[in-house]
């Protein structure tokens, strides 16, 4: 009998990167970011529970990768689309990095992946 998993996150990017993506393939300079869009929004997929970080991606969604929270060394985080996703990067104890890219709600979630993995968060103080 298996340990209970609470799934956090489930889902693929953030739709909006998409619409970026396409409003920018309207120049054909742009077009290698629309395909990325594209791709990304048909195969990745993330599943963050309780107990791991899961990303399945690659051609036809083949690939997957998964990561425990005892493994994971550091989180950062920048925002993207004004804000209402971001990408992620989340460094091993090993030194290899997990991309996790157009995180919807990605403050949360790499607050939870702190959280779940015993980082210490940095506290803003008042100047």
């Amino acid at each position: 009998m298996g340990i209970k998993e609470d799934v956090y996150f489930e889902g693929g990017p953030h739709v909006g990167e998409l619409i970026f993506g396409l409003l920018l393939g309207l120049t054909v300079i742009c077009l290698p970011i629309t395909s990325g869009a594209i791709v990304r929004a048909l195969w990745l997929r993330y599943r963050i529970t309780s107990r791991r970080i899961t990303v399945t991606g690659g051609w036809m969604g083949r690939d997957r990768s998964d990561v425990v929270y005892s493994q994971v060394a550091k989180v950062v985080s920048v925002s993207r689309g004004i804000g209402l996703w971001g990408d992620m990067v989340v460094t091993l104890k090993d030194g290899n990095k997990l991309e996790l890219k157009a995180i919807p709600n990605f403050r949360e979630v790499a607050a939870y992946i702190e959280e779940r993995a015993g980082l210490e968060v940095p506290v803003a103080t008042a100047a």
